[in-house]
């Protein structure tokens, strides 16, 4: 089959006809029509992310067609078009992962490629109205934003949320299962072009976090506070986030992309009641929640950009000078 095969740290995908993969008991062998990018797909490229091997077949994100299935249903898969869920051994407990809990595209090869064998509980229906591309952009970034706005944050309707880094996935998806709520969204970026988008999807408002006062701005359009700040970022701007925060409020984070914050002002967080939530991707429950959540509110995914599997690297340097604003798609089967 045809795949995107990474090599090593720092290397370029490479295109190669490896073996299709061998199907096991309570397995599904899907013909991929479409997958998608992550920055987790970028960390490993890089070298930044653990316990990496090499060579390995990339992407977490994906959607197709069934065309085996070995378990008691059977039947009840062939050729149904499916979305994946990239959550792998999350465990009994919803509250947090096992230890042996994997992310689909490391250790075990993903979606980069034109067939994947998955474990049969991880196949969800495709919801109808949304396209292949839609599809594929969901999994990942959608399960992450659902677990951390609903099962985390408790987020409720007419809520005030400041949702940071708008533009990547989790940010977006946030941004719009928050105006599905009817929650009072307002974003930051580094790109004011980034923010008039969020504007135009319903954003209320939006600052760019390279002027030095960004925080001093939304204080002055938020008195009260925010009930809900959604972070991934963390670094020294986490401690701006803190004094962003209404009394009670709850910050949610799920990356550390600027490493630790410098400190933890442990006097403001207990008198001001604030709730800290770190969290990950979500379970397999969060993700059939997260499919039903689209379809009622028929969400559908924001695209960045299309590409073909042999477009892999041209897609990747795209996301690395962090220009897109939603989704890169990879098409792997016409």
């Amino acid at each position: 089959m045809k795949s995107a095969v990474l090599e090593g740290v720092n290397q370029p995908f490479h295109i190669k006809s490896v073996a299709e993969p061998q199907l096991q008991s309570n397995e599904t062998l899907v013909q991929l029509k479409t997958a998608a990018l992550n920055h987790r797909d970028l960390w490993i490229q890089k070298g930044q992310y653990a316990n990496l091997k090499f060579p390995i077949i990339l992407g977490s994100d994906g959607a197709g067609i069934v065309k085996e299935c070995r378990t008691e249903n059977a039947s009840l898969w062939l050729n149904q078009e499916v979305i994946i869920c990239p959550s792998l051994n999350w465990g009994k407990h919803p509250q947090a992962q096992s230890s042996i809990f994997e992310i689909l595209g490391l250790p075990r090869n993903g979606t980069f490629a034109e067939w994947l064998t998955i474990p049969t509980d991880n196949l969800f229906l495709k919801p109808p109205h949304l396209s292949w591309e839609e599809a594929a952009a969901l999994p990942l970034a959608g399960l992450t934003a659902y677990r951390a706005l609903f099962s985390r944050a408790r987020l409720q309707s007419q809520e005030n949320i400041l949702i940071t880094g708008v533009g990547g996935g989790v940010a977006l998806f946030a941004l719009q299962f928050a105006l599905a709520t009817h929650a009072n969204v307002y974003v930051t970026s580094g790109s004011d072009q980034k923010i008039q988008r969020a504007l135009q999807l319903g954003a209320t408002h939006g600052v760019n976090y390279h002027h030095d006062n960004w925080h001093e701005q939304l204080q002055q359009e938020m008195a009260r506070g925010f009930d809900v700040i959604l972070d991934s970022t963390g670094g020294a701007s986490f401690l701006h986030l803190i004094d962003l925060l209404r009394p009670g409020g709850r910050l949610v984070f799920m990356g550390a992309t600027q490493g630790n914050p410098l400190e933890l002002p442990m006097r403001k967080i207990f008198w001001k009641q604030l709730s800290l939530f770190g969290t990950t991707m979500g379970n397999l429950e969060e993700f059939g929640e997260m499919l039903h959540f689209v379809a009622a509110h028929q969400i559908k995914p924001i695209l960045d950009s299309t590409h073909s599997l042999d477009e892999i690297n041209n897609a990747f340097q795209r996301m690395e000078r962090s220009e897109q604003f939603g989704k890169i798609v990879l098409k792997t089967n016409k």
